[in-house]
C-alpha cells in the first residue's frame, strides 16, 4: 500500500480527533485563548538518511522535520519528545553524535526535550514530536481567489544534492557544498511562520516537493493554483547539477522534499509587509486544479515529488528525470 492509502485507511477509524481535523501539517487543541499545536515525524535511517550524513546531522535533522511542522502551523515551537529505536549494528560512538545533534538542535530552535524514551529496533528511529502554540493557526485549506503564493528560501538543492550523491556525480566543489548544505543540514523556518500567523491564509511546508504542497493547499482550499515557472526561486548550483544529473531544474525544484521552506498564500497588500524575504510564484484563483505557465504556455502542474511505499519500495521520486 501506498503511504496516502495507508493515511486513508486509517482515517476511516480514527474519528475522535482534537479542535482541528487532522490533515494539516500538525494536529491542535484550543486552549484558552491560545492553541496548542502538535506533531510528530519518523526519521527513519534506511530511508530518510543519506549515508554521508554525519550522526550529529541526523540528530539535528530528526528535530527540524518536527519543529517545521509547527512553524508550517503559524505556532512558536515550545517542546520536543521523541522516541528512539535502536538496532544492534549502531555503535556508542553513532549514538552519541546522534545525542549531539538532537542538543544542538534544541540550542538552535530554543526548546527543551520534555521526554524521550528508547527501545530496541531493526532500524535506526528517531520518532519525534514537537509542541507549539498560536493564538491564530495557519491552516491548508485557507487560500483564497486573489491571494498570492508565495515561497520562502529557494528550492531543488535538496533533492539535485541527493541525486549527486547518490549516482556518485562529478560536480564542482562549489556546487556540490551548496547542494549538501541543504540536503545535509536544513533549517525550520520558525521565524517566518510565525510572521505570518496574523497574515498568512494558508501555509504549508515543503517537506514532500512543493509540487504536492500546492496540489495540498488547492485541493483543501477548493480553489486553483496558478504558477509562474520563471519565478521559482532555483539557485544556479542548482542548474548546474542538473545538466549532470540529466534531469530538468524546473522538476528537480518541483519535486525536491525535505526543502523544509513555507509556501503560503497572502493578500496581496499585506505581502509587502512581510518582514523577511520570500518570492512570489503565482496567483490563487476561483476553480481547481494546479496550473503553471512556462514560456507563456499554460498547462497542469504534475505531481511531483516523494511518496513512502511506492512502487513496492521504501518510496520515489516521481516525473524527475528527462
Amino acid at each position: 500500500m501506498r503511504e496516502s492509502e495507508i493515511i486513508n485507511l486509517f482515517l476511516r477509524h480514527l474519528k475522535r480527533q482534537g479542535n482541528l481535523p487532522l490533515g494539516d501539517d500538525a494536529g491542535a487543541i484550543k486552549l484558552g485563548d491560545e492553541w496548542l499545536v502538535a506533531t510528530n515525524d519518523m526519521l527513519v535511517r534506511k530511508t530518510d538518511v543519506p549515508g554521508i550524513m554525519t550522526p550529529e546531522q541526523v540528530g539535528f535533522k530528526a528535530v527540524t522535520m518536527n519543529v517545521s511542522d509547527v512553524a508550517a502551523m503559524g505556532a512558536r515551537p515550545i517542546g520536543f519528545l521523541f522516541s528512539l529505536g535502536v538496532p544492534g549494528d549502531v555503535n556508542v560512538e553513532y549514538l552519541e553524535g546522534v545525542a549531539r545533534g538532537i542538543g544542538k538542535a534544541l540550542e538552535f530552535y530554543g526548546i527543551p526535550v520534555l521526554s524521550a524514551d528508547t527501545n530496541e529496533a531493526d532500524d535506526l528511529i528517531i520518532d519525534g514530536i514537537a509542541l507549539g502554540r498560536t493564538r491564530r493557526l495557519l491552516t491548508r485549506s485557507g487560500a483564497r481567489p486573489g491571494d498570492l503564493v508565495c515561497v520562502t528560501g529557494d528550492l531543488g538543492r535538496a533533492l539535485a544534492g541527493l541525486l549527486v550523491w547518490k549516482h556518485e556525480l562529478k560536480v564542482k566543489a562549489r556546487v556540490r557544498n551548496a547542494l549538501y548544505e541543504k540536503l545535509l543540514e536544513p533549517r525550520a523556518r520558525v521565524e517566518e511562520g510565525t510572521a505570518l500567523s496574523g497574515v498568512a491564509t494558508s501555509a504549508i511546508d515543503v517537506s514532500d516537493g512543493l509540487s504536492k504542497e500546492l496540489h495540498v493547499i488547492a485541493e483543501m482550499s477548493g480553489v486553483g493554483i496558478e504558477v509562474e515557472a520563471e519565478r521559482i526561486p532555483v539557485r544556479r548550483e542548482v542548474l548546474e547539477a542538473a545538466e549532470v544529473i540529466g534531469a530538468e531544474p524546473l522538476s528537480l525544484a518541483l519535486a525536491s522534499g525535505e526543502e523544509f521552506e513555507l509556501t503560503f498564500t497572502i493578500r496581496p497588500e499585506l505581502a509587502e509587509s512581510l518582514d523577511f524575504e520570500c518570492t512570489v510564484i503565482g496567483r490563487v484563483f476561483s476553480g481547481a486544479g494546479v496550473y503553471i505557465t512556462t514560456e507563456g504556455k499554460r498547462q497542469e502542474m504534475p505531481v511531483l515529488g516523494w511518496e513512502h511505499l511506492s512502487r513496492g519500495e521504501n518510496g520515489t521520486y516521481r516525473g524527475v528525470f528527462r
